[in-house]
């Protein structure tokens, strides 16, 4: 199932915080040579987990992380704004109505309907916030990806040569889009719902929360 935490909730959850953080070393350090911080237990962080943000975590039927994403308000720091200026003109994206998404991470041998089931409870996320779109910087190489998951994103500026090419991105907050994601990725719209509720069943009401992390 995919749950919905912000980051000083983790603690609840310790051996799916630590299995994420050290899968997303093995992602980001390992095999993609990122130059990213990794502590000596394995788990690697950067300065935006410490703004407490929101991660959509797919725990595996053992408790692990099998995927995640994490997500930031606009309004506040980004990675798209301190990092990917240079992509967007010198413009800085900036919107209570647009979230950023970024630490997409899958564990090795994850199954194929994570990736789409954590984009559809993004997207869920975002009509249950009153939200309209998400931003995301992205290797432009696996847009193909995104096409065969169901949601391509409209590209707003990119930068670098072949495989190392970079886009930021912006993806539309739809029903149909959560739709279609799930209709790709086999998981019901009704089993994302379902998954949504359980993790907000007595917490902050959602604007609220949107204003605490903002």
């Amino acid at each position: 199932m995919i749950h919905c935490l912000y980051a000083d909730e983790l603690k609840a959850y310790p051996l799916l915080a630590e299995t994420m953080f050290k899968d997303r070393a093995f992602q980001f350090r390992d095999r993609l040579n990122w130059d990213v911080t990794v502590d000596e237990d394995g788990q690697e962080r950067d300065q935006y987990d410490a703004l407490n943000p929101m991660y959509l975590i797919w725990q595996d039927p053992q408790g692990r992380h099998a995927g995640s994403i994490r997500l930031m308000p606009t309004m506040g720091r980004t990675m798209t704004a301190e990092h990917f200026l240079d992509c967007t003109d010198g413009v800085r994206i900036s919107s209570p109505l647009i979230w950023e998404c970024t630490r997409f991470c899958l564990a090795p041998g994850a199954s194929p309907a994570v990736a789409g089931g954590l984009m559809a409870m993004g997207i869920e996320i975002g009509l249950r916030s009153g939200l309209e779109q998400a931003l995301g910087v992205i290797y432009t190489r696996v847009l193909g990806l995104y096409r065969r998951a169901g949601h391509v994103p409209d590209i707003i500026g990119t930068k670098g040569e072949g495989r190392e090419k970079i886009s930021v991105c912006i993806w539309n907050v739809t029903e149909e889009a959560r739709d279609q994601l799930c209709r790709h990725s086999g998981i019901p719209t009704e089993l994302i719902q379902s998954w949504y509720d359980a993790s907000f069943p007595s917490r902050f009401p959602s604007e609220e929360r949107q204003l605490a992390v903002a």
